[in-house]
């Protein structure tokens, strides 16, 4: 019996490494305007950051019908028998509406098929990352309980801070208020920001200047690590050589066991824009 992890786009997992772990990703949708894009099908990370630098649009995003989630349900039967096993791994339900539509389309499918949804409360490749190791799980003939034992602690566990090079796109995109955004750019203040158990975007600290804001960052990663084994993620917005340095730090400061680098894609760049940093971290 198979097991297939589905999620969608804005888990910001590379084509490649997805594809050879077999993961299903449903699109979100990313407008400049009157222009419609399928997020990493017909326009990917470094497109939209190009894309962004031109334009006075302020891009937004829509999440996939039910619809959507129900013919992606039917397309693995059909390819992996009724006997499949479905663990769908969603962007938080704080942050978008894709957790509900996948919803709706188990319960359209229920009689059929046998689909665990859930609500990851993450963003970006900080559930990314949880849903290549349950493909890998599922890979090393884990059940699906084992599977999802698996799930709960990883989202129990994995710590997550972003700085954002400007306010701007978090306050545009309702996830902030206006008054934050002003005073933080007056100011030089760089939150650190983080994902509340809700899985809403809140703020971890407020420091001045991206350096102190990342020696913060360390500080926290550190009390939570202490000298464990580790797996980290460097997450950036348009930012490459940036993002490596700091992955080449941490391996350095770290235990790391499996390191990933790599560029948030439309969605989560519509919402925060160039410039971001994030840094992901769980314990072996």
């Amino acid at each position: 019996m198979s097991i297939v992890i589905v999620t969608d786009s804005a888990a910001d997992i590379d084509s490649e490494l997805r594809e050879s772990l077999g993961i299903v990703a449903v699109p979100l949708k990313v407008m400049f305007g009157e222009e419609t894009y399928l997020d990493g099908v017909s326009i990917t990370s470094a497109m939209f950051f190009e894309k962004l630098k031109h334009t006075d649009v302020m891009p937004t995003t829509s999440q996939p019908s039910p619809l959507d989630f129900a013919e992606t349900y039917k397309q693995i039967r059909e390819q992996h028998g009724k006997d499949v096993q479905i663990i769908a791994i969603m962007l938080s339900g704080s942050l978008s509406g894709t957790y509900q539509s996948a919803v709706i389309a188990q319960s359209m499918m229920e009689e059929q098929l046998d689909i665990t949804v859930i609500d990851s409360r993450k963003a970006s490749f900080v559930y990314g990352m949880l849903c290549v190791e349950a493909a890998k799980a599922a890979r090393e003939g884990k059940s699906k309980q084992q599977i999802l034992d698996m799930i709960d602690r990883f989202l129990d566990e994995v710590q997550v801070y972003f700085i954002v090079d400007t306010l701007e796109f978090l306050q545009k995109g309702g996830r902030i208020g206006k008054a934050s955004a002003v005073i933080g750019s007056l100011l030089n203040i760089k939150p650190i920001l983080t994902l509340d158990p809700a899985g809403y975007v809140a703020a971890f600290d407020k420091v001045r200047g991206t350096k102190k804001a990342i020696a913060r960052v360390k500080e926290a990663l550190k009390e939570y690590a202490s000298d464990q084994p580790v797996k980290v993620a460097m997450l950036h917005s348009a930012v490459p050589d940036q993002a490596a340095e700091h992955l080449a730090a941490i391996k350095q400061e770290f235990q790391v066991t499996e390191s990933f680098l790599l560029e948030i894609g439309p969605v989560i760049g519509t919402h925060v824009g160039p410039g971001l940093l994030g840094f992901v971290m769980v314990k072996e």
